[in-house]
């Protein structure tokens, strides 16, 4: 009679749950929630990064084809999502709001080197908020990728400790009798790297990607204030604002 090998595979883990013990069914159960928080994490990180990478590109297509710096900003579009838009978003309102200090409804012709370094600033600001926005979550993949391995070596030690002390306890040191427990106790290191070796590749590839997009924000602050100081910049103190 022919029998699956899906079926030895699942009496073994029964036979192998059955045989830990109860500290090692509690790291065990750790372990997966841990494991069902790291897949959570990574798809919506993975999710929020491609949805952000396609926002910027689209929104700097959209900033190449603007004939002036603060045409976006005057048609009041809305895309939270996108961080190049918010980066530019609060940067044109910082500008806006320093080129109408003294007529709320009317622009002046430019402001000086001061009030522009107000304008860089907010926008250093504003590229570290969204840097930090993405990385928000991250640090659940490093708990996993550091401290499942631990954890799982934990129930390994107890588990061999256990092991032993039940050879003692039975008075022989044959291998029917050391063979489960000992196997009991392996069985927590595998959930261990079960957990830690995805979560280490899941993240390393968002890390990368959050290096990149940030880079993405800091070259286009930095091409933002250009466009700024070439429309608005002025050196004259005297017939500027700050």
């Amino acid at each position: 009679m022919h029998v699956p090998l899906y079926f030895f595979a699942e009496s073994e883990l029964l036979y192998v749950w059955d045989k830990a013990t109860p500290e090692g069914k509690a790291i065990i159960i750790c372990l997966v929630i841990f494991s069902i928080f790291a897949w959570s994490v990574m798809a919506s990180k993975a999710m929020q990064m491609r949805r952000a990478k396609k926002l910027n590109r689209l929104f700097e297509a959209e900033f190449r084809t603007q004939k002036h710096v603060l045409d976006i900003y005057d048609r009041r579009v809305q895309v939270p999502d996108c961080p190049l838009f918010m980066v530019y978003q609060e940067g044109c309102r910082e500008l806006d709001a320093r080129l109408k200090s003294q007529s709320p409804e009317k622009r002046r012709s430019g402001i000086s080197l001061k009030g522009m370094e107000y304008v860089k600033r907010t926008l250093e600001r504003t590229v570290a908020q969204q840097s930090l926005k993405l990385e928000s979550g991250l640090i659940l993949l490093a708990i996993a990728v550091s401290g499942a391995p631990f954890l799982g070596l934990l129930g390994t030690v107890w588990g061999v400790m256990s092991a032993f002390s039940y050879v003692a306890l039975k008075g022989k040191a044959d291998l029917a009798t050391m063979a489960p427990g000992v196997a009991a106790a392996l069985v927590t290191t595998v959930a261990g790297l079960l957990v830690a070796i995805p979560s280490m590749f899941g993240y390393n590839w968002l890390v990368h990607n959050l290096r990149v997009i940030t880079v993405e924000l800091d070259n286009f602050a930095q091409e933002l204030v250009s466009h700024m100081e070439t429309a608005y910049l002025q050196e004259d103190d005297e017939k500027t604002i700050f």
